[in-house]
């Protein structure tokens, strides 16, 4: 009799939570995600549309006929092309890539084109993302896509070396758009982590924007590495905010709709302190920047608005169940509504027509606010006891005068570590406990320091 009471109270229970979900779900749009970020000014946001560019040139076999130039777009110099590389170069351990010397903007750019869905290879990299597997500079990283940098550093490091030698003046940009934005974060991450072997580059030389990427680092050093690493994001993409684990997606593509409603489901019953806490919990790496071009109830595009933050809480944690959760990880419409985007900045500068000097003043005090804003982060990251957020480590932190245990410069790269590949230099970090299972050594061997 009790059982038969209790059936219809636990009916009424399980509609009111999934009510409650529906109209949490429904209700929330990508706008929330940065509304009370800051917006983002042109010299800061410049880089994206060409760096989008620059990755729709890896998918080119003629730089000189381009099929994916877009219209009024940046148009690319062929001869400036240092290398390129395919699958077979890579033996499927990376993307293809290619680097680009753009003495236009005084750049060394490495882009990384995104996932080819007929490539087996790719796959394999994405799928090696076991959560805890990787624990590398106090916080964990996607597995195989810190493996494919490993491999493309050991394949370029010479040539960035002595790029960055005979042009000390040019910035060293990372760039990649889904699986190649994460290969791009692990990128500029390991290489500040071990600037010796690019010739002690300083670490205000290196850079990365990852477009639409995948979550590929734990918050801690999604944070730390913000004044390096920067993510765009455009309005609804499902990916930056998808937490579940690549291979269980990949696994469930028959009905992803179905996977992403009841990662909606898990994600709105579990408190936002407890996924904060969680030290293997990926997310979207270093400072974001939000392309905001849909409001809610509207299906037309307006103008578009750029957000940018390095959050802590609400760190595009919600998926958003929209039509255009796919269309907008697509890069051509990332490219096309940054142009946009940047259009309307300059636009607008060139109302107000700023002075030189005040425009100086301006690149200098935006450049102090970003600094204030990324120690406020971390100082936040620490009151909510994200695990390891302020750690310093050997292998860097955002502060300078962190950056060695000793507190001295980086010393000149010994022979025998010139010689280690990167994939080596990486594994010298770990050490096998007990169970023969990899784990971070609890200090750093003597080949890794010197």
């Amino acid at each position: 009799m009790s059982l038969a009471c209790g059936l219809p109270l636990l009916e009424c229970v399980y509609c009111l939570a999934c009510a409650r979900w529906a109209w949490k779900r429904c209700l929330h749009s990508a706008g929330h995600d940065s509304e009370s970020w800051g917006l983002a000014s042109a010299v800061e946001f410049e880089p994206v549309p060409r760096l989008c560019r620059y990755i729709l040139a890896v998918y080119e076999d003629d730089l000189s006929n381009p099929l994916w130039a877009p219209p009024g777009g940046y148009r690319m110099t062929p001869r400036w092309v240092i290398t390129k590389k395919n699958y077979e170069d890579t033996h499927g351990r990376a993307p293809p890539y290619f680097i680009y010397l753009d003495h236009d903007h005084s750049d060394i750019v490495l882009a990384v084109r995104g996932l080819n869905m007929a490539k087996e290879s790719d796959y394999a990299v994405l799928l090696d993302n076991r959560l805890g597997k990787r624990n590398i500079d106090g916080g964990y990283v996607h597995n195989g896509l810190l493996k494919a940098a490993a491999c493309v550093l050991d394949k370029e490091c010479d040539v960035l070396k002595e790029l960055l030698g005979m042009y000390p003046s040019y910035t060293l940009t990372f760039t990649g758009h889904s699986l190649g934005a994460g290969v791009a974060a692990m990128l500029a991450m390991v290489v500040v982590q071990n600037r010796d072997r690019l010739g002690n580059v300083d670490r205000k030389r290196v850079r990365c924007y990852a477009m639409a990427p995948a979550r590929c680092m734990s918050l801690n050093l999604a944070v730390r590495y913000a004044d390096v690493i920067n993510s765009v994001v455009l309005q609804d993409d499902f990916l930056p905010r998808t937490a579940t684990p690549l291979e269980d997606i990949f696994k469930s593509v028959f009905c992803l709709p179905c996977l992403l409603c009841l990662r909606c489901m898990k994600d709105t019953c579990i408190p936002e302190h407890v996924k904060l806490r969680d030290p293997r919990r990926l997310y979207a790496p270093g400072r974001l920047y939000h392309i905001v071009e849909r409001k809610v109830c509207r299906f037309r595009r307006y103008p578009p608005v750029v957000k940018t933050a390095v959050p802590i809480d609400g760190r595009f944690e919600h998926i958003v169940l929209s039509c255009n959760a796919t269309s907008d990880h697509a890069i051509i419409w990332i490219e096309r509504e940054a142009q946009r985007a940047l259009d309307l900045m300059l636009e607008k500068e060139r109302i107000m027509e700023l002075p030189a000097t005040q425009r100086m003043q301006r690149q200098q005090t935006l450049a102090r606010e970003h600094s204030e804003e990324h120690k406020a982060a971390l100082r936040l990251a620490v009151t909510l006891s994200v695990p390891d957020a302020y750690s310093p480590s050997v292998y860097g932190t955002f502060d300078e005068n962190l950056s060695r245990v000793d507190g001295e410069g980086s010393p000149p790269p010994s022979t025998t570590r010139s010689r280690m590949s990167w994939d080596e230099l990486i594994e010298r970090i770990f050490e096998k406990d007990d169970s023969g299972q990899m784990v971070p050594r609890k200090s750093p061997p003597p080949s890794a320091r010197t």
